[in-house]
C-alpha cells in the first residue's frame, strides 16, 4: 500500500515524498483513513512504528477541507506528556503541513510564557500542549477550547505515569461535547481502557504489535560487568567502534550529569538531559545531539518516550531501569522507521533482578555479549576482578594510569590499545597467558 491510497491530498503526499517515505507503516495504513473518516480512535503500537504521522496526517488532511474557518481559537488540541515530544509533534505538523495555511503552535513549561501568549492571540489552528502550561492559559483566560474539533491524547500510558490523569480530566471538562478523539498509547493496559471509556464512545481499536514487544530490527545484546568498570567500558567501546552518535541512559540525573562530566574527560563530546536541565538547556543539548555536535546524550527516563532521532544507530543502558516496561521505551528510540538499531546493556552484580523482569517482560533471554576484562562470574555474580579500582573511592584511574583519555576516545576505531589501569595489568599477570585486550580478537 502507498499514502496515495489513504485519502491524503496531493499536498500531503508531497510533503511525504519529500520527507523520504513510499510506505505507510501498519498504525498508518490502519488510522489513517478512520481519522479522516471523523471516527474515535483507541490505537495501540509498539514504539518507533510511525504513531505521530498517523494522526497528524489525517488531521491536516481534514482541515484543509475547511476553507471557510475564521475563528482565532484552535481546532485541534494535540496533549502530551513531555515537552520534549510535544517539540516533535510541532515539528511534523510544520513539516506535513508547510504547503498549507494552518497556524500552530506548542504550548509547555520551562519557558517564558510570553512568545505563547502572542501566538495565541495571532490565532492558531492546530494546538499542541503539555498539561500544566495548557490549564495555566486556560485558567488565565489566554486560550478558549470551545471550538476544539480533534482532541488527541499521545503516549497515554506515559501520561498516566506520571500522574497527569487529574489535569487530563480538566482539559476534557473545557472540550465541548461534539468532537473527534484520539487516544494512542504503547500499550492497552486496564487503566488506559479506564480513562477511555470515560471520554470515547464505540473507538475504532488498532493494536497493531503484541504488548510491550520491541522492534525485531533492534540488535539487543547485554554485558555483565563490574558497577566500577562501567564507565570505563563504555568510553572505550564508543572510540574502539568509532560510534558518533549513542544515546546512554541512566537511572537518575545526578547520575546521568556525574557520567557526563566523566564523558568529557574522556574526550567524548557529551550532554545531559534530564528534568532538571532548563527548557533551553534541553532543547540545546538535544539540537547538538540531533546535528552531531554532541557525540553522547546521557539520559534519564525522561527521554525514553517520544524522541524521535533519524537513524539513531546505538542506544545503551548504562543502568537497567527499574520499571521493566521502561526497556522498552529506551531501546525503542533505534530501529525505527525500518532502520537496523543496536541496543546494549551493562548489567552488575545488583541489576540481575531489574534483568530478570525485563526478560520476563519479553518473555526472551537477551544474549550476552563477553569482552575479556570486563565481566562477572556467573555462578556467584561477583566481579572477576576482586581489586579495588585504581584511583581513590572508586573514581576512574589517575590519567598518568590510564591510557585511553582524550586521545583514544578519539583516535576512534584506529586499533589503540583498550582502557587499562595498573589493577589490570597486575590482573592479567595473575592470569597468565592469553590476557588480550578487550575486543583484540
Amino acid at each position: 500500500m502507498s499514502f496515495s491510497e489513504l485519502g491524503l491530498n496531493e499536498g500531503l503526499l508531497n510533503a511525504v515524498a519529500r520527507l523520504g517515505y513510499s510506505t505507510p507503516t501498519p498504525i498508518q495504513q490502519r488510522a489513517i483513513p478512520a481519522v479522516i473518516e471523523g471516527r474515535d480512535l483507541l490505537a495501540a503500537a509498539q514504539t518507533g512504528t510511525g504513531k505521530t504521522a498517523a494522526f497528524t496526517l489525517p488531521i491536516l488532511q481534514r482541515l484543509s477541507c475547511q476553507t471557510d474557518h475564521r475563528s482565532k481559537n484552535p481546532r485541534v488540541l494535540v496533549l502530551t506528556p513531555t515537552r520534549e515530544l510535544a517539540a516533535q509533534v510541532g515539528e511534523s505538523v510544520r513539516e506535513y503541513g508547510g504547503d498549507m495555511r494552518l497556524r500552530s503552535t506548542i504550548i509547555f513549561g520551562g519557558v517564558s510564557a510570553v512568545p505563547q501568549l502572542k501566538a495565541l492571540r495571532q490565532g492558531v489552528d492546530v494546538l499542541i500542549a503539555t498539561p500544566g502550561r495548557l490549564l495555566d492559559h486556560v485558567q488565565q483566560g489566554n486560550i478558549d477550547l470551545s471550538e476544539i474539533q480533534v482532541f488527541v491524547l499521545d503516549e497515554a500510558d506515559r501520561m498516566l505515569d506520571m500522574g497527569f490523569i487529574h489535569d487530563i480530566r480538566k482539559v476534557i471538562k473545557r472540550l465541548p461535547e461534539r468532537r473527534q478523539n484520539l487516544l494512542f498509547s504503547a500499550t492497552f493496559s486496564p487503566e488506559i481502557r479506564k480513562l477511555a471509556k470515560s471520554f470515547i464512545e464505540n473507538p475504532v481499536e488498532i493494536d497493531v504489535a503484541p504488548r510491550n514487544s520491541t522492534a525485531e530490527l533492534i540488535d539487543q545484546k547485554l554485558i555483565y560487568v563490574a558497577k566500577h568498570q562501567k564507565r570505563e567500558l563504555l568510553s572505550w567501546m564508543i572510540g574502539k567502534n568509532n560510534w558518533q552518535q549513542v544515546l546512554v541512559f541512566t537511572r537518575t540525573k545526578h547520575g546521568a550529569n556525574r557520567l557526563c562530566q566523566q564523558l568529557e574527560m574522556d574526550g567524548l563530546t557529551s550532554a545531559a538531559l534530564h528534568g532538571n536541565k532548563s527548557q533551553g538547556a534541553r532543547t540545546k543539548a538535544l539540537q547538538g545531539f540531533k546535528t552531531g555536535a554532541v557525540r553522547v546524550l546521557v539520559a534519564t527516563d525522561i527521554a525514553a518516550r517520544g524522541l524521535d532521532i533519524d537513524q539513531l544507530p546505538h542506544v545503551i543502558n548504562y543502568e537497567l531501569p527499574n520499571v521493566p516496561a521502561d526497556y522498552v521505551h529506551r531501546i525503542g528510540r533505534t530501529g525505527r522507521a525500518g532502520l537496523q538499531g543496536e541496543a546494549l546493556s551493562l548489567v552488575s552484580t545488583d541489576e540481575r533482578p531489574f534483568l530478570r523482569d525485563i526478560q520476563k517482560l519479553l518473555n526472551r533471554q537477551i544474549p550476552e555479549l563477553k569482552i575479556e576484562g570486563y565481566y562477572l562470574k556467573e555462578d556467584k555474580g561477583e566481579p572477576a576482578d576482586q581489586q579495588k579500582p585504581a584511583g581513590r573511592h572508586g573514581r576512574p584511574a589517575p590519567r598518568d594510569q590510564q591510557k585511553p583519555g582524550r586521545r583514544n576516545a578519539r583516535g576512534a576505531g584506529n586499533g589503540q590499545h583498550a582502557p587499562q589501569s595498573r589493577r589490570k595489568k597486575s590482573n592479567r599477570r595473575r592470569q597468565g597467558a592469553g590476557g588480550q585486550r578487550p575486543g583484540s580478537a
